[in-house]
């Protein structure tokens, strides 16, 4: 480990940045290094302003992805190397925001119906029932599903934030459903991993999964 990426690390780590943020953040700052194939410490505004450009024009990244990039290496000068940041000569790029894409209820339940096992349908019912993001559905745990106040706790959610979201009857039977069919009592997660009972769904198996039942 260099010592830029100890000292960016370090930093990361005091202002309690999520594990995800700090890979990401880390990785882009390597990954724009290794683009001028020069120590980032002696690139500058100029570099960023061509590898903004690159992002965009040859990667075909989203207005989104490259902000988020941005603020990486915004993060790096700023924090890490204790450097200035002109906002003027990098400008973070304007997001184009679109309305979501809301499905009328007689997709969703063509949605379900299209699951190839009850496990699956229940997954994909929990996902859209509560509107959680994938991450906080994978990391949901038995203990979260609480029948008296018909809630579901969300815990470390988006923004590391705390929230409880609408428990309706019709989930509460099928996570039922769910328990005595499926679920192993070795493990507190809600949706275990198939390969270790210990640990949770992975996001990309859910992703998978929602696919398949497109």
């Amino acid at each position: 480990m260099t010592h830029l990426r100890k000292t960016m690390l370090e930093e990361l780590q005091r202002r309690n940045f999520s594990r995800h943020t700090i890979r990401y953040y880390i990785r882009t700052v390597e990954d724009f290094a290794r683009y001028f194939n020069r120590p980032p410490d002696r690139l500058g505004p100029r570099h960023i302003r061509e590898y903004q450009a690159e992002l965009f024009q040859n990667r075909k990244l989203s207005p989104g992805t490259v902000a988020v990039r941005l603020a990486a290496l915004r993060f790096f000068y700023l924090k890490t190397l204790k450097k200035s940041w002109s906002i003027a000569e990098t400008p973070y790029p304007k997001k184009t925001r679109r309305l979501p894409t809301i499905l009328s209820r007689e997709k969703v339940a063509q949605l379900l119906q299209a699951a190839r096992t009850s496990y699956q349908r229940i997954l994909l019912m929990t996902r859209y029932a509560t509107g959680v993001w994938n991450a906080e559905l994978t990391h949901l745990k038995t203990a979260d599903i609480d029948s008296q106040r018909m809630v579901v706790h969300i815990r470390g959610g988006k923004g590391r934030k705390d929230r409880d979201v609408m428990l309706s009857p019709k989930l509460l039977t099928a996570l039922r459903t769910l328990w005595r069919y499926y679920h192993r009592k070795s493990s507190s997660w809600l949706f275990p991993s198939n390969y270790r009972q210990d640990r949770p769904i992975d996001t990309k198996t859910v992703l998978v999964r929602m696919s398949a039942s497109c």
